[in-house]
Order: structure tokens, then C-alpha cells, then sequence
């Protein structure tokens, strides 16, 4: 996620005696301690600085085109904000908790490089619109980089089923072997909920898209600025329309939040069957050390850490949603002390997201099925009864409904028996229904039933063959 790398935040030991001297005109002493401490947002949002230094940067580009600052002031801020960049790189700036935010901190190193010229950046901005340029700012990298993550565990599960269309597994309803479908199937089914969840973050991008630079601080500026130009200069579609709105919307990270949450469970989806594929006695998948643990005390053990992992995350990126749920409920306009509390849970989330598409790339990727064992449990439970029951409206003309109850009677007479289906005779099979001749064994065998479903969407190895194709040229496109 976008983020720095950058020293501990200074945490004086007493508050300063002085008003910080870029708001604090109006105030003789400073904040107390404790007010300092929950003020302070530079701890967490500093991870903005690129953010912010690319909306000073427009911002001062604008004013000079303008003329409300001249091109000396202009070429100054310019040099300032390139070493002040220069600076976090390279972790040798000093983030100080006095400063408040990212904001402050930038303008107040880029003030001590530049002075006076460092001084006229804010003229026809405020914080208000200043953070709420650089949330939007951070949302739309992390959407993009979140994007390019999600296309990897697609090509991940594509290069899965194209390995193993033709695998028959145990398909599952109530996590009882209901039909038994191909791997390649199954693998290909998260393909399409991730490409869902593209689309999500790709709305949820194009709404953010506005810009709320020029704003100021709820009611727009007197000063004749050009809220186009620096929209444009930072790659938004347009300013934002209304001055209240645009310094008050933090809908674009709910929807953020949002669309992170349903990812996330898609993602413990899997982990959670993950787990379960390792576990005796299916065995159907195989992890190496990669993506495992030990016991301490049980050497035998290989356990699936990193999917529980993933698993359990979607608890934390789903509480981040209901935490700003929670913080923008009921807030009147404009801007409110209480949106600082946007970030932590905004940030918490999209790094664990990508935690966990990358964990879940890596699993999927080091996954090796075992054939034997989903063969296996592929036919168990009666698994092609229903091949049974549609054969028997193919080629006897049942109703369905008495094509499932002849069925139900002949699983009834297998499982009393201890065989599948195929042990049965072809007597003991016409017994319940006198037409029944030999020709039904050939559905009942678990390639023949996976290989029958070639509807649109089905299981049949063609089908899978021929999606796993289309999903990685769309990939690649």
C-alpha cells in the first residue's frame, strides 16, 4: 500500500509553550499534553507525504499560472518541496507530534528551506480540503495497486485450472458431497468472484475521481483560482461540484472499505477450504514449508497457518468498515474533527488486503492437488445419483420428480448393500424400475458425469479448458 518507511514520530516530553506557529495566531499557550496526544494525527497519517506533496505541488503550479503567487515564489516552493520529498525518502526527516499531521509537518520544513515563499503555499487552501485531496489521493493508489494483486491470484487460479481441467473433485452443497465437479471448476470459481471484486474497487474509483482541492475550508476561496487545472494536473476527472460536499464526503472509503470486506471473504472462502483440503481424512491438496508451520510438540504435523491467517483477517478488514461506518454516522456538515479517525481503520485494512492476496497468490501457487484422493471422494456419497436421475428422464421419459424418487429407492438399496451405484446389478436396478437396461452404467462412472455437464458454465473439462483460455487473454489485455 502506499506508504514510507520514516523515524519514530517526536513525542516531547512536555507540550510547547508556544501556539504552533502556523495555526496558532489566535491561541497564547499551547495544547495540554493529553490534548496533544489525541490532536495528533502525524503518527499514522504521515504515510500520505507523496500525497501530499503532489497536491502542494499542483496547488502552487495553479496559484502562479494565476498570478496570486509569482514564478520566484513558484521555482522556491518547487526546490523546497523536492528536498523535503528528498528528506522522508530517505528517512532523515524528523516527523514531529507538534506538528499535528502531514500537512503541517510538510509545510513547516518546506517554510524553514524556503521561508516566505513556503509561506504563501496555503493561500486558497485549508486542511480541510488539503486532507481530504490526500485520502482521495491514497484510495486511488491503493485501488490500483490493490487491482494489480488481484490479477496475480487470477493468473494464479487460471494456471491452476488449465493444470487440472479435466481433475474430478467431490463438488459440495452443506459441505456434503453433492456432484462431482473438476478442480479446474472450482479454481476458476474464485476467478470470477475476484473479477467482481474488480469491478467494485473500479466503481469505487471512478466515484473518487473528483477533485476537492479548492474547496479551502468548507465555502470555497475568494481568491480567482483554477479548481480545473489542478484537478487535471492530478489526474481526477473534474473538481468536485459542491464546496460542503467536497470537504465532507468520505463516501468514496466506505465504498473502499466496503468492497475490501467482500473481497476479504472471498479470500477466507478459499483459505477456510484450503484448511480443509489438508486435513485428513480428505487430503486433496498439497503445501510445502513455504506456506505451513510445525508443532512444537506434534513433529508429524503440517499446519495451514497462512490460510487461517487470511481466514481470520476478513474480521479485522470488515471491522475497519463498521469503524468509519460508525465514525461518519451523523455528522453534520462540513468537516469534523472525528473524520481523522478515516485513516487508521482505512489503512489497516488495505495493508491487510494485500497481506492477504499476496498470502493467497503464494498458496495458490505452491498448491499441489493429490489425484488419488479427489477421485476418490469425487464418487463418493452417491455422487452421480443425479446422473442416474436425469438418464432416466433422457431415455424412459420419467417426470422428474418420479425419475428422483426411483433414484432415492435405488441409493437406498446401494447404501444397504455397502456399494455405489455401479455395484449394483442390472436386476436389482430393474427390480425398482423394469425398464432400466445397461446402458445407464455409462453415466454413472464420475469422468462420464463431469464431462456430461457442458451447459454454459458447467464443469465439463471442455468448458473449463475453453474459460481458463478466455480469462487469461482477458488477464493479459
Amino acid at each position: 500500500m502506499p506508504d514510507t518507511s520514516s523515524p519514530d514520530t517526536k513525542k516531547p516530553d512536555t507540550p510547547k509553550p508556544e501556539a504552533n506557529a502556523l495555526w496558532g495566531g489566535r491561541f497564547a499557550g499551547g495544547p495540554a499534553a493529553i490534548m496533544q496526544e489525541i490532536n495528533a494525527s502525524i503518527g499514522f497519517d504521515r504515510r500520505m507525504w507523496r500525497q501530499d506533496v503532489a497536491g502542494s505541488r499542483a496547488h502552487a503550479a495553479m496559484l502562479a499560472a494565476k498570478g496570486i503567487i509569482s514564478e520566484a515564489d513558484l521555482a522556491d516552493i518547487s526546490r523546497g518541496l523536492d528536498q523535503v520529498a528528498a528528506e522522508i525518502e530517505a528517512g532523515s526527516f524528523v516527523f514531529d507530534i507538534a506538528q499535528e499531521d502531514i500537512h503541517m509537518a510538510v509545510e513547516a520544513r518546506l517554510i524553514a528551506l524556503v521561508g516566505d515563499a513556503g509561506r504563501r503555499l496555503h493561500t486558497a487552501r485549508s486542511r480541510n480540503d488539503q486532507v481530504a485531496l490526500d485520502v482521495r489521493l491514497w484510495v486511488r493508489d491503493a485501488i490500483d495497486q490493490l487491482d494489480a494483486q488481484m490479477v496475480e491470484l487470477m493468473r494464479t487460479l487460471v494456471e491452476q485450472a488449465e493444470r487440472n481441467n479435466d481433475l474430478p473433485m467431490p463438488g459440495f452443497t452443506h459441505l456434503q458431497i453433492g456432484q462431482p465437479v473438476t478442480f479446474g471448476h472450482h479454481m476458476l470459481a474464485y476467478v470470477e468472484m475476484l473479477a467482481r471484486d474488480r469491478s467494485r474497487f473500479a466503481d469505487c474509483r471512478a466515484r473518487l475521481n473528483e477533485c476537492p482541492l479548492g474547496a479551502a475550508a468548507l465555502a470555497g476561496t475568494s481568491f480567482p483560482i483554477d479548481r480545473h487545472m489542478t484537478a487535471q494536473a492530478l489526474g481526477f476527472a473534474r473538481p468536485m461540484a459542491n464546496s460542503l460536499d467536497a470537504v465532507s464526503d468520505r463516501d468514496y472509503a466506505l465504498e473502499f472499505l466496503s468492497a475490501a470486506s467482500t473481497c476479504a471473504i472471498h479470500l477466507s472462502r478459499l483459505a477456510e477450504e484450503i484448511v480443509i483440503w489438508m486435513s485428513a481424512p480428505w487430503r486433496f491438496i498439497r503445501l510445502t514449508d513455504a506456506f505451513t508451520t510445525g508443532s512444537s510438540i506434534m513433529p508429524q504435523k503440517r499446519n495451514p497457518d497462512a490460510a487461517e491467517l487470511v481466514r481470520a483477517k476478513t474480521g479485522r478488514i470488515t471491522g475497519a468498515f463498521v469503524s468509519l461506518t460508525m465514525v461518519m454516522k451523523g455528522l453534520p456538515l462540513t468537516y469534523g474533527k472525528d473524520m481523522q479517525e478515516d485513516k487508521e481503520p482505512l489503512f489497516d485494512a488495505a495493508d491487510s488486503l494485500a497481506l492477504c492476496l499476496a498470502a493467497t497468490a503464494g498458496m495458490v501457487r505452491d498448491m499441489v492437488p493429490e489425484p488419488a484422493n479427489l477421485r476418490r471422494w469425487a464418487g463418493a456419497g452417491f455422487a452421480t445419483a443425479t446422473d442416474l436421475a436425469d438418464w432416466l428422464v433422457r431415455t424412459l421419459n420419467l417426470p422428474f420428480r418420479t425419475a428422483h424418487h426411483v433414484t432415492g429407492r435405488l441409493v437406498a438399496m446401494a447404501e444397504a448393500k455397502g456399494t455405489d451405484l455401479e455395484g449394483l446389478t442390472l436386476a436389482e436396478m430393474q427390480s425398482v424400475e423394469s425398464r432400466i437396461t445397461r446402458e445407464v452404467f455409462g453415466v454413472l462412472s464420475v469422468e462420464n458425469s463431469v464431462a456430461s455437464r457442458s451447459c454454459y458454465g458447467g464443469t465439463a473439462p471442455a468448458n473449463v479448458a475453453a474459460q481458463a483460455a478466455s480469462w487469461r487473454q482477458r488477464l493479459a489485455s
